[in-house]
């Protein structure tokens, strides 16, 4: 094993070391050493698990959430294979490096799946710091159409010409070799409807990534009813462009994260162990 290999990362859990986020605030953690960055991004990827599990987005074993370390681009953190979202903390998340070794957590299984995906995406786009996927109800169901998200609401502005859809389900993600596809078919965009499949959602922030997949799930969510019930009225092209840079910036998407992780905290803190 190369001494790169070998590095034991120190996951401090003592809450008093790190600037806390007042309650209702959205003005961004300030964070003086790497260990307090990590340790920040991890406290907001371990709320992603229990904001997944607190709207349903768990089933079975499926779905997976990755945050690319700080400190080593090469590696990413992502939750262990068979354990529920409502149950993760900081301390169960594994580190796993580009070639699928797991530096950190060897006494946990990493999810495949994870691995061919998410490994394939941090090795693409330098910018995705974060990408969550899941098999949410709406979001599942509404891949089974084929088609992308249209412009008919403020909230799916979010995603004007920035998702695609990857039309190429082959079963469980097994080989890397498709998550490569998958990564060229994402390009540059946010978030892609996986065809038969599901959603998946990036961001420089974990926080972005998981507010954009939340509202995505959504945004299918009110064009399936929307379209079930009647004629749907499009956002102009011109209006939908104006709407994504006020609601689908990374900040954007970063600040609607943040009273949910308030929830997540109040709800049940005990994520941060």
């Amino acid at each position: 094993m190369s001494d790169e290999k070998e590095i034991k990362l120190p996951i401090d859990t003592s809450l008093g070391k790190l600037p806390q986020k007042t309650k209702g605030s959205i003005i961004p953690v300030e964070c003086k050493t790497m260990e307090e960055i990590r340790r920040h991004q991890l406290e907001r990827l371990a709320a992603g698990f229990r904001m997944f599990s607190h709207f349903g987005y768990d089933e079975g074993i499926a779905g997976h959430i990755t945050l690319r370390d700080p400190e080593y681009p090469h590696y990413f953190w992502v939750n262990p294979f068979g354990m529920h979202f409502g149950q993760i903390c900081i301390s169960d998340l594994i580190l796993v490096d580009r070639e699928g070794n797991i530096v950190q957590g060897e006494d946990k299984m990493l999810n495949t799946a994870a691995f061919a995906i998410h490994s394939r995406l941090h090795e693409a786009r330098s910018d995705v710091n974060a990408a969550a996927h899941s098999h949410s109800m709406y979001g599942k169901s509404f891949s089974t159409l084929g088609r992308l998200l249209e412009p008919i609401t403020q909230d799916s502005c979010a995603f004007y010409e920035d998702h695609v859809l990857f039309d190429e389900y082959t079963g469980v993600v097994l080989e890397t070799d498709e998550g490569d596809r998958i990564a060229e078919a994402l390009g540059d965009k946010r978030a892609a409807i996986l065809k038969n499949h599901g959603l998946l959602t990036t961001g420089e922030s974990v926080d972005a990534a998981l507010w954009a997949f939340l509202s995505m799930d959504r945004c299918c969510q009110s064009q399936l009813l929307a379209e079930a019930a009647g004629q749907m009225e499009r956002i102009s092209d011109d209006v939908a462009k104006l709407t994504k840079t006020q609601v689908g910036t990374e900040m954007a998407m970063w600040a609607s994260f943040q009273p949910l992780y308030d929830l997540m905290l109040e709800k049940d803190d005990s994520f941060l162990n």
